[in-house]
């Protein structure tokens, strides 16, 4: 702590993958500038102790931590109880924290650190921002997802608030194609949030998570102005009153994926490296499908064999479903004998150390399920890809890529995998995987520039002067500037 800095508090949703985007942010803060701390407040569930421990342990340490004293995690006490996977039992467990981060705060001020300039939330810790409120502290939120959701999110809350739109009733229609602020294409049905589709709870949920993102200062985005442009232009531009200011601030990446922060130790890596090690330049189709990815038997089959007949050298993140260990492979699935004809060309993986193969020269296409990291790590690394969304906002990205960037080769944009059923809503065939392969890894030069020229323009965003860091700067001098 100094006596000299103002104290900003950053609050990520439960889990490494919106743990780690908040660390990168606050360390590109603290880069940026002397004046501002930060206190990482950290809040978990049973099942990620864990991993959010060995994170803690890992990251707290002075070899990763290159500012001691104003980089802080203060966590919270275990909840008692875990929340079912449904987002709406989520953000409720976190509303339960409110108190306690009252407290915190409080009890912090009373140990002689200052009292916060700022609360920056994670987009579904939007309703602890009440908690900012009544202690009179400014609130920002931080979304870790791109501008496409977004928009998204703006219009549906508009439509439903000030026009008495019955959203989901539009939305579900088969024939729905329409215009939406942010998209240069009309947007299909098909790749909406389903949790836009459904008059339910979660829809509900989603409407309030809006109303506040409107209520606050601002919004940080882990995006950039050169790759969303027509979105951003939308939302910085809007004519809405209620709008708040937007800060394209990304990509936020982490590009060193060598500390381990509770995963597999470095003997999978060094097998995964020495094996495309071996392969030629730009030969390597990489298949994965985020952290929680996975297919059912008749599915994997189904890729087996397009990889199979596709001729292409591969490397497959292939988890098991429900496994007790995201490091276990679903080998039962796989066809008879595909190994073996495949063993001169292709490897099967469980956990995927993405960063490091994306990186390397031999990867020459992106299977993915474009989840917005993976997406911004492909295109930082200048890799191409080809769309098979499975949940969340995934399908909003995927047709983002493949229709308003011309970033992505489609294999499908409306392909959603069903938790509960533990299949998709329908199966794309090996002939489809077969010819989607072959179009990534011989994608035409007019791609291939636009892919690049989007690579460069993520370094030059981050540079002195780039977009996204002016775009940090006047979030910072917006913070230490608050009344």
């Amino acid at each position: 702590m100094s006596s000299n800095t103002a104290e900003l508090v950053m609050i990520p949703t439960p889990g490494i993958t919106h743990l780690q985007p908040t660390l990168q942010l606050s360390k590109l803060i603290l880069q940026t500038t002397h004046n501002i701390s930060i206190s990482i407040y950290i809040i978990y569930f049973p099942h990620q102790s864990t991993q959010v421990n060995a994170f803690l342990d890992s990251h707290s340490s002075s070899l990763h931590n290159p500012y001691p004293t104003r980089l802080t995690f203060v966590p919270f006490p275990i909840h008692s109880t875990l929340p079912d996977p449904s987002p709406l039992s989520f953000v409720t467990a976190l509303d339960t924290h409110k108190p306690i981060v009252k407290h915190a705060v409080l009890d912090r001020v009373k140990a002689g650190w200052p009292k916060p300039v700022g609360f920056v939330l994670d987009m579904f810790c939007a309703g602890l921002m009440d908690v900012a409120n009544e202690l009179s502290i400014p609130s920002y939120i931080f979304s870790t997802s791109g501008v496409s959701f977004l928009n998204i999110m703006f219009h549906v809350q508009s439509l439903v608030d000030d026009h008495g739109v019955d959203v989901a009733a539009e939305f579900t229609n088969p024939g729905f194609s329409g215009l939406v602020p942010g998209f240069k294409n009309p947007v299909m049905s098909s790749v909406i949030p389903e949790a836009f589709l459904t008059s339910d709870p979660l829809f509900d949920m989603l409407l309030n998570l809006t109303r506040k993102f409107r209520a606050t200062k601002g919004i940080l985005v882990n995006t950039y102005v050169e790759l969303e442009s027509f979105g951003i232009g939308t939302l910085m531009n809007s004519a809405d009153q209620k709008m708040p200011i937007i800060y394209p601030v990304g990509p936020i990446l982490k590009l060193d994926d060598r500390i381990r922060d509770g995963g597999p130790d470095n003997v999978e890596e060094k097998s995964i490296m020495e094996w495309l090690h071996g392969q030629p330049k730009s030969s390597v189709v990489f298949l994965c499908f985020g952290t929680k990815g996975c297919f059912d038997e008749e599915q994997v089959k189904e890729i087996a064999n397009g990889l199979d007949t596709s001729g292409h050298r591969f490397l497959w993140a292939l988890r098991k479903p429900s496994a007790p260990n995201d490091n276990e492979i679903y080998l039962e699935a796989l066809p008879d004998g595909f190994l073996d004809r495949t063993s001169d060309r292709g490897k099967i993986i469980g956990w995927a150390p993405q960063v490091a193969i994306l990186a390397h020269p031999a990867i020459g296409g992106f299977v993915s399920h474009c989840g917005w990291n993976s997406t911004l790590e492909s295109l930082w690394f200048e890799v191409p890809m080809a769309t098979w969304p499975m949940f969340a906002e995934q399908q909003l990205n995927a047709f983002e890529l493949v229709k308003e960037l011309e970033l992505a080769v489609e294999i499908r944009v409306d392909y959603k995998f069903d938790k509960k059923v533990r299949k998709g809503n329908f199966l794309i065939t090996a002939k489809e995987v077969e010819k989607a392969v072959n179009n990534l890894m011989n994608i035409d030069e007019m791609m291939k520039g636009r892919v690049k020229k989007m690579s460069d323009e993520a370094k030059k965003a981050l540079e002195i002067n780039g977009s996204s860091s002016e775009s940090l700067r006047r979030f910072i001098e917006d913070v230490l500037n608050t009344e």
